[in-house]
């Protein structure tokens, strides 16, 4: 961080190091890593910590993203250009498919619909873009917590209410525990009438250039045209269709 412009990239080198980071970062660990004074990196984390982008772990000597770091993700991911990229890739999903596909994020303790595309088929669930639908009883939601560090996952099941939705939503918390460390395991999320009676789904990750689950992909249908087999048979496609979107991500201007 010698280079005088590169002061100008302290900013962005700290969000990033917090976010590729599997753990809370201590203040030695990221002075270390980028190179800088203590003294200067705390006033820095300081502002970054009032401003909402970074927070300090609970119980924790460490730092985490914070809510608004969520939040401009979530604006990179509803920019004009990747929400008409987005769209077309789940059109074509769906005319593979046959039935509702999604694209979907997690924004705070729950997942958001960022992009819809319908089946054309008479018998459909209704659900708009923008949407928020719980973390523990769906695809996404379950795929979003499985891909969380156990940490940071432990604090998250803490906030929500494991609420019952249908009589197969898993609402003990061993039990959803274990769903999810099968889930982190496959890596693929799985509704199988847990948000919805007879309604199942299936959700895979879209992952950024480093790795990282940023969003996912999801397809959904009624048990009366459609089964969780034929879905699972479909995660081929919904893989490519997850990759085709990290790729179209790839195109943004993005802060880190």
């Amino acid at each position: 961080m010698s280079n005088p412009v590169s002061r100008y990239l302290r900013v962005p080198y700290l969000l990033e190091q917090l976010a590729c980071a599997q753990h809370p970062q201590t203040l030695a660990q990221l002075a270390q890593r980028l190179d800088l004074p203590k003294t200067t990196l705390m006033r820095t984390l300081q502002s970054l910590v009032e401003s909402g982008l970074v927070v300090q772990a609970p119980n924790e000597r460490g730092y985490v993203l914070g809510p608004r770091a969520t939040q401009l993700a979530l604006a990179t991911l509803r920019t004009p250009h990747f929400s008409r990229s987005s769209r077309a890739i789940l059109m074509q999903l769906v005319r593979e498919l046959g039935e509702t596909c999604n694209l979907t994020a997690l924004e705070g303790d729950e997942i958001r619909y960022l992009e819809r595309v319908e089946t054309s088929q008479l018998l459909r669930l209704k659900m708009d873009v923008g949407i928020h639908v719980p973390l523990h009883c769906t695809a996404s939601g379950k795929l979003m917590l499985a891909s969380m560090e156990p940490a940071h996952r432990a604090q998250v099941l803490d906030r929500i209410r494991l609420e019952r939705h249908t009589p197969r939503t898993l609402t003990g918390r061993a039990q959803l525990e274990a769903e999810l460390d099968g889930i982190r395991r496959r890596g693929l999320g799985m509704d199988r009438e847990e948000f919805v009676l007879g309604m199942v789904a299936v959700a895979v990750p879209v992952l950024d250039a480093r790795g990282r689950v940023i969003a996912a992909v999801a397809c959904h249908g009624p048990t009366a045209r459609t089964s969780m087999d034929f879905l699972l048979e479909s995660v081929p496609v919904l893989k490519q269709a997850a990759i085709d979107m990290g790729r179209a991500l790839g195109d943004e201007t993005v802060l880190w």
